[in-house]
């Protein structure tokens, strides 16, 4: 049996406390629920989910770095407070063929000031913000038509 192409989902700090962290800003979804509803997508999709999660800058790089080396189809970036600070998660982006989306689920560019700077957009394949959960889904379609 083939294996199905595989699409890498990283999350970074503080996203394992969705549901809880702030729900006026970013739900009451858990990462598990986005899990689960993604791995369904998936499926019907052809395609295969690896979602992980750490609070550990170093972790996201490495596991960039294991997308490329895996020939991963792509990669669903949520990266957290690293997105307006991190510019080793920009190089290690930049440094792979595997085409990365970046999703957030607020909007970064209706909050604070320093939220609208992102060191991954300019290197990701594209960037979809403040749709909620549904950007984990959206970025998803993205990338099976990628």
């Amino acid at each position: 049996m083939a294996t199905l192409p595989k699409v890498y989902v990283l999350n970074g700090p503080n996203l394992n406390l969705l549901g809880l962290r702030e729900p006026e800003i970013y739900g009451g979804d858990t990462l598990d629920d986005i899990a689960g509803r993604l791995e369904d997508q998936a499926r019907e999709l052809g395609l295969a989910v690896d979602m992980r999660q750490s609070n550990h800058e170093g972790h996201l790089i490495d596991w960039l770095h294991e997308a490329q080396a895996e020939g991963a189809k792509a990669v669903i970036l949520n990266p957290g407070g690293f997105t307006h600070t991190s510019v080793a998660l920009h190089d290690a982006v930049k440094a792979i063929d595997v085409p990365v989306i970046e999703v957030h689920l607020s909007n970064p560019q209706a909050r604070e000031s320093f939220r609208r700077r992102s060191f991954v957009a300019p290197v990701a394949r594209g960037t979809i913000a403040g749709f909620g959960p549904l950007g984990y889904a959206l970025a998803l379609d993205a990338a099976a038509r990628l």
